[in-house]
């Protein structure tokens, strides 16, 4: 039973190295991928374009925009000089942040009365204009405290410290290069695996497969061996690039990693193989895993957290193994997760696995034709 099921895995890979397509899925689009999202997919938010109108021609006022000129996140690319211009601005998207500042801003502070400004935010991306805001007070709250530092003036009785753990600097790449190991060792997988019974009922080879010695189980496992493997090195790859390339911090354990690799690549390859069992020619297949793909990866807390979905939605992320692995993968990378947390998202993933793979051999014995 063994000579026959190395013979097929042996087989396979031939097949699929041979193949054009498959190699093409193999190598091109993880490496086109892991360049985009780890460069161009960001929450981070930098050369906001803003303008000021300062009607203060105060010291304090002065200060206060050199604060946001020579600020990175800040790109002040206009000096208004009338009302009027913020709405032109605004309206036109020539900036999305307007800061302000009245006339009685530096007498209000020098005499110790409150001093405010206004900050006027774009607000038809809403996400973005939070983020926005959040520097805009990061600013003001430095001005603040260094003007009080000058002027010894009293600070506000209640000041807020803030402490970001695990991700010290708010580097949203931190956030998504771990969830794009789990991202691509999917779409690599599944989409080598649900090729895999169709490229062979295509062909015509798959019936005179099932009438060889082989076995559902022989065939299965003969099957999912090559894609094991395929996903194992693509997850590989993906986690040294994020290391090595992109300076992830990988402060958990590797072997524990490397587990719920595993058990997330063989439930990926039994929806792959149940895929395949169904399509009738690669197209058909092609199709299938990225119907499966895409609302996998809405229902995984891949880029908005499960929490904020529907009670019913949520249900459904239960028999989704992406979400248990992006667990996994993000919390070693930055959490360093403790073992206990780690086995709580596994079996979960192992009951997927097993009822996916079972579910691909019960199709093997039917799916004749």
């Amino acid at each position: 039973m063994w000579r026959r099921i190395w013979a097929l895995i042996i087989k396979e890979f031939f097949v699929i190295w041979n193949d054009r397509r498959s190699r093409a899925v193999i190598i091109v689009p993880p490496l086109i991928q892991l360049m985009v999202f780890g460069y161009a997919a960001t929450f981070d938010v930098s050369h906001i374009a803003t303008a000021i109108y300062n009607e203060d021609g105060g010291a304090a006022a002065t200060t206060l925009v050199s604060s946001f000129s020579g600020s990175p996140a800040f790109n002040v690319l206009y000096h208004l000089d009338a009302q009027r211009q913020i709405a032109e601005k605004i309206d036109s998207r020539a900036v999305s942040l307007v800061i302000h500042i009245g006339p009685t801003f530096s007498r209000n502070l020098l005499s110790g009365r409150p001093a405010t400004i206004q900050a006027i935010v774009d607000g038809r991306e809403s996400n973005t204009a939070l983020i926005i805001l959040g520097y805009v007070n990061q600013i003001v709250e430095t001005f603040d405290q260094r003007w009080s530092l000058k002027t010894h003036q009293p600070l506000p009785p209640a000041q807020l410290v803030t402490r970001y753990w695990f991700n010290p600097n708010l580097q949203s790449r931190w956030f998504i290069i771990p969830g794009i190991v789990a991202l691509l060792t999917m779409v690599v997988t599944i989409v080598v695996t649900a090729l895999t019974i169709a490229r062979e009922r295509e062909v015509g080879t798959f019936e005179q497969l099932l009438v060889t010695p082989f076995s559902p189980l022989e065939i299965l496992v003969g099957k999912s061996v090559p894609a094991l493997a395929i996903g194992i090195s693509e997850g590989t790859f993906i986690i040294l690039a994020a290391v090595l390339w992109f300076h992830v911090p990988l402060r958990g354990n590797v072997g524990l990693l490397y587990g719920g690799l595993l058990l997330y690549i063989l439930a990926v390859i039994g929806i792959g193989l149940m895929v395949s069992s169904l399509a009738r020619t690669q197209q058909q297949a092609m199709l299938g895993a990225f119907l499966f793909v895409v609302p996998a990866v809405i229902l995984s807390g891949f880029a908005t957290p499960i929490s904020n979905m529907p009670h019913f939605i949520q249900a459904i992320t239960l028999a989704n193994p992406m979400r248990y692995f992006l667990v996994i993968v993000r919390g070693l990378f930055l959490e360093d997760l403790p073992a206990s947390v780690v086995i709580a998202q596994l079996w979960p993933m192992a009951i997927i696995a097993t009822l996916t793979l079972s579910g691909a051999s019960w199709l093997f014995r039917h799916r004749t034709t």
